[in-house]
């Protein structure tokens, strides 16, 4: 678990804005952006969940842990549809996860309402996040846990949001226990991928560079007009 910097709040909230989703301001209602990285090598915990939301106070608060949002070699070779292996596409599910049983087996986030997938039909060890059949339905993507501190996916995701670390996942079923006890179990689930997270956090950093830059010229400009007429000779 990590906090999340302001800089990168403002950078996820840009980014939803952007893509015409929905952000929730009212306080303790959480924001769950799962952040897919940049690469089609599967089988590593190498994507983040963040979770930020609101305080009472007004402050914007949040945190994010390591995770998958894509499924494991073992699903990517052996699929359990024979449309080929589930990969969540890029998009804001609405309403769409409740607090509920993976597998009948202990608290989660269950799918509750349709979301759509990528199938990846190769089976091999290759993400295709572009060239599948898309479908959607209910299809148990369910954001869940893996071990107490897993490094490999493999059987782990078969196309589920997954958690690397179980301590990890704890903290967050708190957070979204408390939503729950305010606003009811629905929660909405976000999917992004890094390269335009990032994209707005070098905008930011660009805009503050420059706002620095404006605000010393400015400063020096007024100190030097400021002088008399004299010491300008």
């Amino acid at each position: 678990m990590a906090t999340i910097e302001a800089k990168s709040i403002r950078a996820l909230i840009s980014t939803l804005k952007s893509k015409g989703y929905e952000v929730y301001d009212a306080p303790n209602k959480l924001n769950i952006i799962g952040v897919r990285s940049n690469t089609t090598k599967p089988n590593k915990f190498d994507d983040k969940i963040y979770a930020f939301w609101k305080e009472p106070t007004g402050d914007w608060k949040g945190k994010y842990w390591t995770a998958t949002t894509d499924p494991g070699t073992y699903y990517l070779n052996n699929p359990l549809s024979n449309l080929g292996t589930a990969i969540l596409k890029q998009g804001q599910y609405k309403d769409a996860y409740a607090i509920g049983l993976h597998k009948g087996q202990y608290t989660a986030l269950v799918q509750t309402k349709p979301v759509t997938v990528i199938r990846d039909y190769d089976r091999n060890a290759v993400l295709d996040f572009y060239n599948g059949r898309e479908e959607t339905g209910l299809f148990g993507i369910n954001i869940h846990k893996a071990g107490k501190d897993s490094s490999e996916v493999d059987q782990w995701s078969a196309g589920c949001q997954v958690f690397s670390k179980s301590s990890d996942f704890a903290e967050f079923i708190d957070l979204a226990q408390k939503q729950k006890s305010l606003y009811g179990n629905k929660f909405t689930y976000t999917l992004i991928d890094e390269r335009s997270y990032n994209r707005y956090l070098k905008r930011i950093g660009v805009y503050l560079g420059i706002s620095l830059v404006l605000i010393a010229t400015w400063v020096g400009y007024r100190a030097y007009v400021k002088k008399p007429i004299l010491s300008k000779l």
